[in-house]
């Protein structure tokens, strides 16, 4: 999962390819060319030439249901990198009370209401 600001991109690589070729996956959906791009695991920049294997991304850290988190940062116009900024994801809203109070019942109570539900249809 390659996060800057309030862009999310999911990619699938393997552990031998490159930090470069992640790169040109990443031109491929932005449009951005990867010497114009800077690639960061926590706040360390990725180099070029080493394999995502040798930054620490195998299968047992980086899987689709538990994806590794990387950083993107684009040059700007005037020749510099953007600092690194990562947008907090949103939080869902929290739940009506409605639907705290049915998930609270236990199983006794909810039988009950099923039982009243079924006499009172007939």
């Amino acid at each position: 999962m390659i996060r800057r600001q309030k862009s999310t991109l999911f990619t699938d690589c393997k552990e031998t390819n490159t930090v470069l070729d992640l790169k040109k996956i990443i031109d491929g959906v932005t449009k951005v060319s990867p010497e114009d791009q800077r690639l960061f695991k926590g706040d360390e920049i990725l180099e070029d030439n080493k394999l995502l294997s040798d930054c620490g991304f195998t299968t047992a850290t980086a899987r689709a249901q538990d994806p590794a988190v990387l950083g993107l940062a684009f040059r700007g116009e005037d020749g510099e990198f953007e600092a690194l900024n990562i947008a907090p994801l949103t939080q869902p809203p929290d739940l009506p009370e409605v639907m705290k109070q049915r998930g609270e019942q236990n199983s006794d109570n909810a039988a009950d209401e099923n039982a009243t539900w079924y006499l009172a249809a007939q």
